[in-house]
């Protein structure tokens, strides 16, 4: 045999097991959008929204109906997001830094206003893997001595404010050329890092500001939408916040095309997905109307089906088939664990709230859990309330006069009918189980306030620090 024959031979043996080790190792990027309704996108239903790149990232991928966002408020769910932990194992159940209500009949439990460092994120997991780790927009998950960058990511931008006139919090800190649209910006900062890490395994986590409020997007889009149509009297039909969803669309698509672009798609676990329910208007209801999360019940900030059930779609090209449709109950808490399972790694000294999704995303079985349990014992869209999901069957409970209300999802979607008494023996069974679960994660309460004023009750206020 030639030298050179050998040569070729051994230069297709190391290819060949390079690309075998890559292949093991994907790639993983989370796309996540704040205050995304789960009807928002065309393909969950909206008859007023274009978002001709989600759909076709459905096409590619798999749509879940039954996804849920953690919490029914941004940090909770981003904490869960990245930790694979309830907001109530972490303690940290609110916004950060959360409402107020002095005068109302229940004092709201003290949570964490940092996610704990000692937590480890998917960043700091992923690492001993040879990871390297981007965030790039809202982190929401505490103050500077929080950021990204203590929590494992390699490279972070963190940002908020306004759409147009972003506040940055990165040493030294960040300057755009005014106009500049936030959601373009982050997107800019999305490419560059998938450009340079193209060759070794990444995650990268694109956490928009989009579509939070306050409405704005650029006026050449909100003209176009301020001529469009409104087919559904029922809808609120916002042109500037159909102007956002259609910006947050776009971001997703160059997103798709640098993919194909750079040759990384079919390596690449791509996770698109909301931080809680829609908005209808502000919680003191100041603003105009946002838009309507029907077919589902109420919005941000309640534990009704409008302010949990959000869009999730995750595309894997040749991994998990395109086009299908998942109706299994899953969480922002399995991201991690599904993660980690794909990546092949252990992490055995982790206790994890959620459970690896690569039986539904493989077709190979359904998940093996008892429920999905959401705690949120702050006043916000409602009063302080924690929920549980098993089955078709859901039940939440009221903290501050014990009521309680069930319903079955398969048959009442829009949560009209409470089946408590009808279905007592199913209802008790559920309350059970959820307290059940507040005790084995040792959740904080609240508890009957000494000040409270029906007079006053529904004032706001900043919660104060501890």
């Amino acid at each position: 045999m030639s030298r050179h024959l050998i040569s070729l031979l051994v230069l297709f043996v190391v290819s060949a097991t390079t690309n075998s080790a890559i292949a093991e190792k994907p790639n993983f990027l989370i796309f996540l959008v704040d205050d995304m309704g789960w009807v928002d996108p065309e393909c969950y239903g909206s008859p007023f929204h274009e978002t001709p790149n989600i759909n076709r990232l459905a096409e590619q991928g798999m749509k879940f109906t039954d996804a849920y966002a953690a919490c029914p408020v941004c940090s909770p769910t981003r904490a869960s997001i990245v930790t694979g932990k309830y907001p109530a194992t972490l303690n940290l159940t609110d916004f950060i830094p959360g409402h107020w209500r002095p005068w109302e009949k229940l004092v709201v439990p003290e949570m964490n206003r940092n996610l704990p460092l000692q937590e480890q994120t998917f960043a700091e997991l992923l690492k001993p893997a040879g990871y390297v780790s981007g965030s790039f927009g809202k982190w929401h998950l505490g103050d500077a001595q929080h950021n990204p960058g203590q929590q494992g990511f390699d490279e972070f931008t963190v940002t908020g404010g306004r759409h147009f006139a972003p506040r940055f919090r990165t040493t030294p800190p960040e300057e755009i050329p005014a106009g500049t649209y936030l959601a373009d910006y982050l997107t800019d900062k999305a490419e560059d890092f998938l450009e340079r890490h193209q060759d070794e395994p990444f995650v990268l986590y694109l956490p928009h500001y989009a579509v939070h409020i306050p409405l704005e997007a650029k006026e050449e889009l909100v003209a176009k939408y301020e001529q469009k149509p409104k087919t559904d009297p029922r809808r609120v039909n916002n042109p500037t916040y159909a102007a956002m969803v259609e910006h947050i669309d776009r971001s997703l698509g160059r997103i798709m095309n640098k993919l194909d672009e750079l040759a990384l798609s079919e390596n690449t676990v791509l996770i698109f997905f909301s931080d809680n329910g829609g908005l209808y208007q502000r919680f003191d209801k100041q603003g105009e109307p946002v838009m309507v999360n029907l077919p589902l019940r109420d919005e941000k900030g309640s534990l009704y089906e409008g302010g949990i059930r959000v869009p999730l779609i995750v595309r894997w090209p040749g991994k998990v088939n395109a086009g299908t449709v998942c109706h299994t109950p899953v969480s922002s808490v399995d991201f991690v664990p599904t993660m980690l399972d794909l990546a092949g790694i252990d992490s055995p000294d982790v206790r994890f709230d959620g459970t690896s999704l690569v039986p539904l995303l493989t077709g190979e079985g359904p998940l093996d859990r008892d429920g999905i349990y959401w705690h949120y014992p702050h006043y916000h869209h409602t009063t302080p309330a924690g929920a549980v999901r098993a089955g078709d069957w859901k039940l939440i409970e009221y903290f501050d006069d014990g009521r309680t209300e069930l319903y079955n999802l398969k048959t009442d979607l829009s949560e009209t009918e409470n089946l408590v008494e009808r279905h007592p023996d199913k209802a008790n069974q559920l309350l059970q189980q959820l307290r059940s679960w507040r005790t084995s994660i040792n959740a904080k309460m609240p508890t009957p306030n000494p000040e409270y004023d029906p007079a006053k009750a529904d004032q706001w206020k900043r919660r104060p620090r501890p």
